[in-house]
């Protein structure tokens, strides 16, 4: 039976403990700030104690305390498990963390979580990068979570996370603005079908559209943007995303302005 070790007990972390011990895990766990109360997870007090059977360590603390709980980790190590860091972190972090671990021989994972943890659980999409990928990708494969090793260097699978953030927290900023403005012009219902409308086709067509249609129009429609923005500020919205598309249309207009003899 494969020993994991889950640092950080709150509602992801507690999710990953649960799978792993549904997947036939032997489970342990530290946190001092919250109690479990899991049958299947032994949640320790002291974080050696937690550490030494584990072959795979999971750390899920956030952000600003992935630091500090990694060096009490490797601190309290007496052997070198696959040590895999799950918090959204930069990238510059990640590899800080790798460089730590990997000082003390101790194989690390960037382990970038894909979607909402709330959502699937331990079986949520993961991508993989770092000394320990490949071992955490055997590791965990009885969870029968979708992991992607991108073979690269901690901090590589971080950055393809933030830059599918930008996506993803940019889209809804974009559904949020232009839904808002429905709402308050009396008509949302119109509006949420012309948004399922869209994203119900082809889907690989419509991202090449939005790029060549942007870049081929960009002239007309920092215009239309702009009316788009004056009209939600006039109907008292926020515009925030419409101008931002404002700004992305101006400058693939200068970029594809030809320089004249003037200029040149």
């Amino acid at each position: 039976m494969a020993k994991a070790t889950v640092i950080g007990l709150g509602e992801a972390g507690a999710l990953y403990a649960r799978g792993l011990a549904d997947a036939g895990f032997e489970v342990h766990g530290f946190d001092p700030f919250t109690r479990l109360d899991d049958p299947d997870v032994a949640q320790h007090d002291d974080l050696a104690e937690a550490l030494r059977p584990a072959e795979l360590v999971i750390t899920l603390v956030g952000a600003r305390a992935a630091k500090g709980v990694t060096e009490q980790v490797l601190a309290a190590l007496e052997h070198a498990p696959v040590l895999a860091d799950l918090n959204t972190g930069s990238p510059a972090l990640k590899r800080e963390l790798g460089d730590l671990a990997g000082a003390q021989g101790v194989p690390f994972v960037d382990v970038a979580v894909l979607a909402p943890v709330p959502r699937a659980g331990a079986q949520t999409p993961l991508m993989v990068s770092g000394p320990g990928a490949q071992r955490f990708v055997e590791l965990f494969a009885p969870v029968g979570a979708d992991v992607e090793s991108i073979q690269g260097e901690a901090g590589d699978a971080a950055a393809r996370k933030l830059i599918r953030s930008a996506f993803m927290k940019g889209f809804a900023g974009v559904i949020l603005e232009s839904v808002g403005a429905a709402e308050a012009a009396g008509c949302e219902a119109w509006l949420r079908g012309q948004i399922v409308a869209e994203l119900s086709g082809d889907a690989e067509a419509f991202v090449e559209r939005l790029i060549v249609g942007s870049k081929q129009h960009a002239e007309r429609r920092v215009h239309e943007v702009q009316d788009a923005s004056d009209y939600l500020r006039s109907i008292g919205q926020p515009s925030w995303s419409t101008d931002a598309a404002g700004n992305w249309l101006r400058r693939l207009r200068d970029e594809s302005a030809p320089i004249s003899a003037a200029t040149a």
